[in-house]
């Protein structure tokens, strides 16, 4: 009985260590690393907060992001889905470009899970407001730094990329960049 209390004890310990650590079960890993380039002149949008892409830097890429649950915390940054925007091309799931006064996002790859949220709508939670989103493109974490990527890194695992529709409705100033949000499938 003392051993099996023992044992126990020291079980109770190691979870209690791996929590205070942050360790968070459904994480991934990088998949590996892309090397930066430097974009040519004028090539790079830097529109809302946007990075280019740095001359030899390493970024790490993602082929998953952390387990989606009915609260899934993620980083929200903004995103301008119009043509010329600094979303690049039109969005993957429809060929189309969309208005910042819609209400759409970019999910990172693992989330994007090759298009099966595509058109579909999630629930955006944050600043005590929520609001409903429709994905219409993929935040890519397995690529960048390159002419189709408008020369930005690839995305990281856990990114709501977001027009300025969403931040108005969350009641944030775009001037903030990220922050960090939960959301969930609608």
């Amino acid at each position: 009985m003392k051993k099996q209390l023992s044992s126990c004890v020291v079980l109770l310990i190691c979870v209690l260590a791996l929590v205070s650590l942050g360790v968070e079960a459904g994480t991934c890993n990088p998949s590996g690393k892309i090397r930066g380039k430097k974009p040519p002149p004028g090539q790079c949008n830097q529109e809302n907060y946007s990075d280019c892409c740095k001359q030899g830097k390493l970024y790490s890429i993602f082929r998953c992001s952390p387990t989606v649950t009915g609260h899934t915390k993620a980083t929200l940054t903004l995103n301008s889905f119009q043509k010329g925007g600094d979303g690049g091309g039109p969005s993957e799931c429809d060929n189309q470009y969309h208005s910042d006064d819609e209400p759409v996002v970019a999910l990172s790859t693992g989330w994007y899970n090759k298009g099966s949220r595509c058109l579909n709508y999630i629930n955006i939670y944050g600043n005590g407001n929520s609001v409903k989103a429709k994905v219409v493109d993929e935040c890519d974490s397995t690529m960048g730094c390159d002419s189709d990527h408008d020369y930005q890194p690839p995305c990281r695992n856990n990114i709501v990329d977001a027009s300025k529709a969403v931040w108005e409705a969350l009641g944030v100033p775009q001037s903030k960049g990220e922050m960090e949000i939960y959301w969930s499938d609608a």
